[in-house]
């Protein structure tokens, strides 16, 4: 399972702490920066994970910034991408099983380091449960058909 991740200067540390304990579980990460806390414009950041998981070369994505919004307006602009602002486990659980989510988006400037471990673990092990959610998953492509 491959993982890419990428904030801007509101969420490097909090980018950091999630590398790592990715790291650690095992899971194959390719962070893209950025690698300093030096201010940023967000856009640059997010759109370099959006475009590997939009052409499928990453599975997952994660876009840190100061509070989710930006990267995840950003994420979404991409075909085949379904960014959503997770700052909470419960939001991540739904976000993947009901929405089928590839990217989760977090603020590191109003989330704590733990309880944004736990949304992304929350997203990453949490299957989409198929059913009517494929259904609605198909008009949002559609309407990306339409907008492109």
């Amino acid at each position: 399972m491959k993982i890419g991740i990428a904030s801007d200067h509101a969420g490097f540390k909090l980018k950091k702490e999630i590398v790592a304990r990715l790291k650690k579980e095992g899971y194959d990460v390719k962070d893209f920066g950025v690698f300093q806390s030096k201010r940023v414009d967000y856009p640059d950041y997010g759109e370099k994970v959006a475009q590997e998981v939009s052409v499928g070369h990453l599975q997952w994505g994660i876009l840190i910034c100061g509070t989710g919004i930006g990267m995840g307006i950003v994420a979404n602009k991409f075909k085949d991408v379904r960014a959503a602002v997770c700052n909470d486990p419960c939001l991540a659980k739904i976000a993947r099983s009901h929405n089928d989510a590839n990217i989760i988006c977090l603020g590191g400037r109003i989330t704590g380091e733990e309880y944004a471990w736990e949304s992304v673990k929350v997203f990453l092990e949490t299957p989409f449960s198929g059913g009517r959610h494929y259904r609605r998953i198909g008009k949002i492509r559609k309407i990306e058909k339409i907008c492109a």
